[in-house]
């Protein structure tokens, strides 16, 4: 008799919008893999009853997304170095002794899809982040690790940039300095606001962008993000929204579960909002 496929599951609070039941069933389809991927809503307060729930009835990953990154890195039995570091996971494993293994996977789906969609290599060039959120803390490692020459958080409170830059100082060269800064020279600048879905970008100078090869916005949405708009009207023309990280970071994920790592590029161009609009 045919075993059942294995379960995996997205798991945040919500979680009706995600794209990765989707994501992964491509990968399946293309790797010849079976499993069953679902979404899985958990409510404030209630990851910790939900995930264990999930993985006593069988399951054997899960990725999590917002808010429950921090508590999936608590969950964990055991991290990975850039989970630890980030102190936050997004991919949680069951090995066959039953433990969870935890992992982060954003900053390689970052550098993945700069370096394949932007056609940028991060080796050797300075980085502007806006922003000092969650996200940053697991993408500033990895960007160090490829070779990023600097790597400079802007942010309104600069006493929040200044804690990642203390806390990641060891690996690189990170500086810090106010969102409205006027220093330029940055070849990537990558924007990590999530409020700029809602139109909510802070003025941010031109000056930032001379000499940028090219713009990049964590976020993603069905027209171009209101980053994306800005630095279009201020002549950047490789700039690309984070739809492509989302599939790349699946796909480590993917690799960390199943062993074998799908192709992406198929699956952006399938999948991605507003292809025929927005350049990538």
């Amino acid at each position: 008799m045919n075993a059942s496929p294995d379960r995996y599951a997205v798991i945040g609070h919500p979680v009706d919008h995600s794209k990765s039941p989707e994501i992964h069933a491509a990968f399946a389809h293309q790797t010849g893999q079976k499993l069953i991927y679902e979404r899985l809503p958990a409510a404030p307060g209630a990851f910790k009853t939900t995930a264990a729930a999930f993985f006593a009835d069988g399951g054997a990953g899960l990725n999590v997304t917002l808010p429950f990154k921090g508590d999936a890195a608590a969950y964990a039995n055991r991290l990975t170095d850039r989970a630890r570091r980030a102190g936050a996971v997004n991919t949680l494993a069951r090995g066959d002794d039953g433990t969870l293994l935890g992992d982060n996977t954003d900053g390689i789906g970052l550098v993945r899809d700069l370096e394949h969609r932007l056609d940028i290599p991060i080796a050797g060039r300075r980085i502007l982040i806006l922003g000092a959120g969650g996200a940053v803390r697991g993408v500033i490692p990895v960007l160090l690790e490829y070779g990023a020459d600097a790597v400079c958080i802007a942010n309104r409170t600069l006493s929040k940039a200044d804690t990642i830059a203390r806390d990641f100082a060891d690996l690189g060269n990170i500086q810090t300095c106010a969102l409205t800064t006027s220093a330029n020279g940055w070849d990537i600048v990558i924007n990590a606001i999530s409020a700029g879905l809602a139109g909510e970008m802070p003025n941010l100078s031109p000056a930032i962008l001379e000499n940028t090869h090219g713009a990049y916005d964590m976020v993603y949405a069905d027209q171009p993000t209101p980053f994306l708009r800005w630095v279009a009207d201020h002549g950047i023309e490789r700039r690309c929204d984070g739809f492509g990280m989302l599939v790349e970071q699946a796909a480590e994920s993917f690799m960390v579960w199943r062993g074998v790592r799908p192709q992406t590029a198929e699956v952006i161009a399938a999948l991605r909002p507003g292809s025929d609009r927005q350049r990538s």
